[in-house]
């Protein structure tokens, strides 16, 4: 297992990715040195896709289509179920999700090209599905921002998913397009411990910080919503009712929890973490997780992957439910518009004349 630096990073270890032909296990030959290792840097590579919006027919995920402006995420959310991702690319789902990271910077380029094909069919995009836009990279790179750049030229819906409060710098975009209609954001919001928070999140925004978003947003009048997400069985849970009042006092207007998901290498990895940093809870978190997965660590089936089933997941349910009520959260929004999407000139087009004038 790799040693932990002093450098905050969420995996322990860097496992060999489910695709590859050799192994690569960790062996204590005697010569472990005590002095701790050079901190991992993290280092960002072209992604050369020759598309960016990706499609999908999931019966349980409200959207057909989504962006991802990056591949791996620094933020480094140790249960993140985008982790095995990476493994497509050759890479490990633990250290190297998290420092070996790509970027697609003619993102933007490409949705322009994409969005004028006369086969296009207008419907919002989610961005932010698998791994966030606004991770620390963004802050330089502004594929994101480009991104929202050319969805406002189209006037084309948008939703965004993220754990960072870094949004705020596109409040200049968000504001006009939520004003017409076509956006709308939701702040994840896992625990609000900022130890906790800082050991499961190592990079990512803070808890105050994301309720500083969820009020700044509001506040320009862009629908936000809080995501209890992901909700860990008697780690993160008991504080269900204090991020639902915490997110609505800033200003949320709708909230959604998912249960802890742990595909593949993912479930390694947690259980990792819960040995090194919760080991007193591991036994008792992973058995209400198998409770509520049928007895497994995830469960993959349509209708069941967000939120299981069981007892458990019945008296959150019922939690969730009862504290939305009280709070006047999910009161009703209308849909994202797709009827005002158009497509803008490119400069040096001629323009078209009305002959009927």
């Amino acid at each position: 297992m790799v040693k932990p630096t002093h450098l905050p990073r969420g995996a322990l270890d860097n496992p060999t990715g489910r695709f590859e032909h050799h192994d690569r296990p960790a062996e204590d030959d005697g010569w472990w040195q005590e002095d701790e290792l050079p901190p991992l840097r993290t280092s960002v590579a072209v992604d050369t896709s020759r598309s960016v919006i990706v499609r999908q027919s999931s019966p349980d995920i409200p959207f057909d289509r989504s962006i991802n402006p990056y591949r791996g995420c620094e933020h480094g959310c140790v249960y993140c179920y985008a982790r095995p991702s990476h493994n497509y690319l050759g890479l490990s789902a633990g250290l190297d999700f998290e420092t070996k990271l790509f970027a697609k910077p003619d993102a933007a380029l490409l949705l322009d090209q994409e969005l004028r094909q006369s086969s296009y069919h207008c419907k919002p995009i989610a961005i932010g599905t698998n791994t966030d836009p606004y991770q620390p990279i963004e802050r330089e790179r502004r594929i994101m921002r480009a991104i929202l750049e050319k969805l406002a030229a189209f006037h084309h819906p948008v939703t965004i998913t993220t754990k960072s409060a870094l949004v705020m710098r596109d409040l200049d975009l968000l504001a006009p397009m939520a004003a017409l209609g076509l956006a709308r954001v939701a702040l994840s919001i896992t625990s609000l411990e900022g130890d906790l928070a800082r050991r499961l999140e190592p990079r990512a925004s803070s808890p105050p910080k994301r309720l500083a978003a969820i009020r700044a947003l509001s506040a320009e009048g862009i629908p936000t919503m809080v995501m209890v997400a992901p909700l860990i069985p008697a780690l993160t849970d008991s504080e269900l009712e204090n991020i639902l009042a915490a997110a609505a006092d800033a200003g949320a207007g709708h909230a959604a929890w998912i249960l802890l998901r742990l595909p593949f290498e993912t479930k390694e990895l947690f259980d990792q973490w819960l040995q090194h940093h919760r080991p007193e809870r591991r036994d008792h978190i992973l058995s209400l997780i198998r409770q509520a997965r049928a007895g497994k660590l995830n469960e993959s089936a349509f209708g069941q992957r967000f939120t299981g089933q069981g007892p458990y997941v019945e008296m959150i349910q019922q939690r969730f439910a009862l504290t939305c009520r009280k709070l006047r959260l999910n009161q009703g929004r209308p849909a994202l518009r797709c009827d005002l999407f158009a497509v803008p000139p490119r400069p040096g087009d001629q323009l078209a004349f009305d002959l009927g004038s």
